[in-house]
């Protein structure tokens, strides 16, 4: 378990009154199984582990798992396969999908198992252990497609660490993962979707979008653009404390924010931090990780009408563990935005 699993608690306890279900798209990975079998033992969430039955289980026994009780379902012997195949073909219709084809589109784990959600018959879904981000993202963008009122679907980190006083910093950085050069209107989006984000993890939002420049004091294309994109966002949520544009060290050190912008409430105690592009973004969730010992959790995808969420293929059993309650988690929040 992570060392900082314990900011995890939360979305425990809420999951232990209300258990979801999580499909996981590649059921006979070691890393898969083992974090399938975790979550068994705790009794919150019922892994649904997509693959042939016999293979499922005997990878688990080969790799000593124990994943009794967890749902193995078979997409090449799926008792609702005919009524899985009629919504796909609905669903795809615009693109003439036909029976046959939708029939072998449906042998793939992420089609299947993004199916499984469509159909109501899990609450969410993790993949990408062997799958791209791409082949994850493609089924959810078409079948799942994004929620009302969203015009991306976009991504954020969670950054923890302990802290001197013995609790865990806790940052959301966006977006680092989907959108490579969003518009003004899509930062505004990307900005209120992390904070919504983040105070899942306990996070007071405050947000800050980044740039070279501090309130004003460079100029530039750039620089309009984070200014910009900040006042959009604060007419969307004028909830939310959000300044910008901002340099980092003014968004995080309070003497720094002293200088250079002593009346802004954000400056000195960001917590959200919304990037220009995705070079940046990525670059500086690594640099976080890296050198300042976060430990990060993502990407979390964010504006699905479901939570389908993407593995890195280089994680390890632990962080399939904890993107699974993080997944679950965001179930009863789409719900209530809903």
């Amino acid at each position: 378990m992570s060392r900082n699993m314990q900011g995890f608690g939360m979305m425990i306890s809420k999951l232990k009154k209300n258990p979801k279900k999580i499909v996981f798209t590649e059921g006979t990975d070691p890393r898969i199984l083992e974090a399938a079998s975790r979550l068994l033992a705790s009794n919150f969430l019922t892994p649904i582990l997509i693959g042939n039955k016999e293979a499922v289980e005997n990878a688990a026994e080969e790799y000593g798992y124990n994943i009794r009780g967890a749902n193995i379902i078979d997409p090449e012997a799926f008792d609702q396969i005919e009524e899985m195949v009629a919504l796909l073909c609905e669903l795809r219709k615009s693109k003439n999908l036909q029976p046959e084809r939708a029939r072998e589109v449906l042998k793939q784990g992420n089609y299947f198992g993004t199916m499984l959600v469509k159909m109501g018959l899990a609450d969410s879904l993790l993949g990408g252990a062997t799958y791209t981000t791409a082949d994850t993202i493609r089924p959810a963008l078409q079948l799942i497609k994004t929620k009302p009122g969203h015009n991306i679907v976009s991504s954020c980190f969670i950054l923890v660490r302990p802290s001197a006083t013995g609790e865990n910093e806790v940052l959301a950085m966006a977006d680092c993962a989907i959108n490579i050069k969003p518009t003004e209107d899509e930062l505004a989006e990307i900005a209120i979707g992390a904070s919504d984000c983040g105070q899942i993890f306990g996070i007071d939002p405050k947000v800050a979008f980044l740039s070279y420049s501090t309130l004003g004091s460079g100029a530039g294309e750039d620089v309009d653009k984070m200014r910009n994109a900040a006042q959009k966002a604060k007419a969307l949520r004028p909830d939310l404390p959000i300044s910008g544009e901002m340099q980092f060290d003014a968004a995080v050190s309070p003497r720094v924010a002293r200088t250079k912008c002593p009346d802004d409430a954000v400056a000195g105690h960001a917590n959200v931090f919304v990037f220009p592009d995705i070079n940046a973004g990525n670059i500086g969730y690594k640099i976080a990780q890296r050198m300042g010992n976060f430990d990060a959790y993502g990407p979390i995808l964010l504006g699905l009408n479901s939570p389908i969420n993407d593995l890195s293929r280089g994680c390890n059993a632990d962080e399939v563990y904890s993107m699974a309650i993080i997944t679950a988690a965001l179930v009863d929040v789409d719900a209530d935005e809903d």
